[in-house]
């Protein structure tokens, strides 16, 4: 067997170039029974010295997987793929990229790995990445992960379109759709390269791309991420109404450059300062204080959010239970448990009706609901107040 390894800029071993050419045309000819008759290229593929990374947009389906086939490139994946029977011999002759789900570090090893390929000068073959993260209806582009541009390498942009009329395709989050002899255009854009600021700044960087590339698809860009689209479909009990203001909430949180993933880990740090403040209003000024953040017109707008009243005040528990519906948003129960602790009496954690119509807004969202029925059938010894 031809056993995958680094390029080290020498021509292949005749038989690896048959089995190359044996595993594309196994694979086109899969793609043709699934409907793929025809798929069109534009543009030329460049080198791997000249563009180590090739990131596509938008992604929409498994059919995307195609361009991937078609020139053999590496792709980051789940470490669970390469136990599948044949395919995971196939995936790994590749070389891809490997995320373990179970390895809580696997990101930042994810990274380096990219970067230790895209500045090997061409050693390794070139690596495709759809840094949106995940499925789209192809309307617009998301926002882009930037763990294709930390590594500050040029980047080859590549558009894929679907020109067939009827959307048999798309597959986002309810499942994947059937193809009927369809057709795909994977278009080449020219080689990317990074200016110095861009090279320090990859969310720039990735910001940059994406306009290149939303412009040659002739679609738009919008500010919502992968992260979004967990929050407003998430698996579980979470079900927000369409009108929530959560994911603008999640949007201004990164806009103030405060990371999610790591917020996490503060939440009951910050559940027991607000604790401390027992529904005191607070300013502006006090809660840029409170995240440490300089006054701006992104915070103004976040502050705007939960001072409902207009009076310039607003109540940090709010804040705390809206950063854990965002945080962890499958999670509800455990964003309820933070948020008794943080409204409930010192005695007995119990809360009255107000608090439970105030953590039920800002945790799930729901700016309508008949609280005091809820709160009376929960009360069943009208002592005014219930426990959690």
């Amino acid at each position: 067997m031809c056993v995958p390894q680094p390029l080290h800029h020498v021509t292949q071993p005749l038989f690896c170039r048959v089995v190359d050419f044996l595993l594309k045309a196994i694979m086109r000819t899969m793609w043709f029974v699934g409907g793929f008759h025809r798929v069109a290229v534009k543009g030329r593929q460049a080198l791997p010295t000249e563009a180590a990374i090739l990131t596509l947009a938008p992604h929409s389906s498994y059919f995307d997987a195609i361009p991937v086939t078609m020139t053999m490139s590496s792709i980051v994946m789940k470490a669970e793929s390469r136990d599948i029977p044949i395919w995971g011999t196939l995936i790994r002759y590749i070389r891809p990229v490997f995320v373990s789900r179970s390895d809580q570090d696997s990101r930042r090893k994810t990274v380096e790995e990219i970067r230790r390929r895209a500045q090997s000068n061409g050693r390794w073959p070139q690596i495709m990445i759809f840094p949106e993260g995940t499925c789209t209806n192809r309307t617009c582009l998301i926002t882009f992960k930037p763990g294709a541009f930390i590594p500050g390498v040029p980047v080859q942009p590549v558009v894929l379109r679907y020109p067939n009329k009827l959307d048999t395709i798309t597959w986002t989050w309810q499942g994947p759709g059937a193809s009927d002899a369809a057709s795909l255009c994977v278009q080449f854009l020219p080689v990317y390269s990074p200016s110095e600021e861009e090279k320090r700044n990859p969310a720039l960087y990735a910001s940059n791309v994406r306009c290149v590339m939303a412009e040659a698809l002739g679609v738009s860009v919008t500010d919502y991420t992968f992260e979004d689209c967990q929050l407003a479909l998430a698996e579980g009990q979470l079900r927000l109404p369409a009108d929530t203001c959560l994911l603008e909430f999640a949007r201004l949180v990164r806009g103030l450059g405060l990371k999610p993933e790591k917020l996490e880990k503060d939440l009951d740090k910050y559940s027991e300062s607000a604790k401390v403040k027992r529904g005191e209003k607070i300013g502006l000024p006090e809660f840029a204080a409170y995240l440490e953040v300089p006054v701006s017109s992104v915070l103004e707008d976040m502050f705007s959010l939960f001072d409902e009243g207009g009076g310039g005040e607003m109540d940090l528990r709010e804040y705390v239970v809206a950063l854990s519906v965002v945080c962890r948003p499958s999670q509800t129960l455990d964003t309820i448990q933070l948020a008794f602790k943080m409204y409930g009496s010192q005695e007995d954690s119990s809360i009255d009706e107000a608090d439970l119509s105030c953590i039920l807004r800002t945790a799930l969202g729901v700016a309508e609901l008949p609280v005091a029925d809820l709160f009376q059938a929960i009360d069943g010894e009208e002592k005014g107040r219930i426990t959690f």
